[in-house]
């Protein structure tokens, strides 16, 4: 069984996400998903973020015929210890990390990176509705 894994806030799923997490499911067999917490989203994005909670985004997400599971990190030592309990075959990220330190890859047997498509971000997409 080849293990794909995936982390993310994955706050307001758009198409992205979707193909994303379509890649990630014909890279591998089983794919995991792992939530930032809310906590961490905040930290990391701002007050008015997540736009859903936690237990909204995992409930989405589960819903996802590509998700096998999901779990939840808090911080960057817990999203590592995550990696390497699932030892995965893969880990996929978006192209913008490319060059970027990638939080427990040590663990995986390899790094594959998603083109993200333009125009198509949570950050963006809630901008966009703020506009209007």
């Amino acid at each position: 069984m080849r293990t794909v894994f995936v982390s993310g806030a994955f706050d307001v799923i758009h198409r992205g996400h979707i193909e994303l997490l379509h890649q990630a499911r014909r890279l591998g067999d089983h794919v995991v998903v792992a939530l930032d917490s809310d906590f961490r989203i905040t930290s990391v994005k701002g007050e008015d973020r997540p736009y859903h909670n936690l237990s909204d985004r995992i409930a989405v997400i589960e819903a996802i015929k590509y998700v096998d599971e999901v779990c939840v990190f808090g911080s960057d030592k817990e999203l590592e210890g995550l990696i390497r309990l699932y030892s995965p075959d893969t880990i996929i990220v978006g192209s913008d990390w490319k060059g970027k330190t990638i939080i427990g890859k040590q663990y995986a047997k390899g790094v594959h990176y998603f083109d993200r498509i333009r125009g198509l971000s949570t950050t963006q997409i809630l901008q966009h509705s703020s506009d209007r």
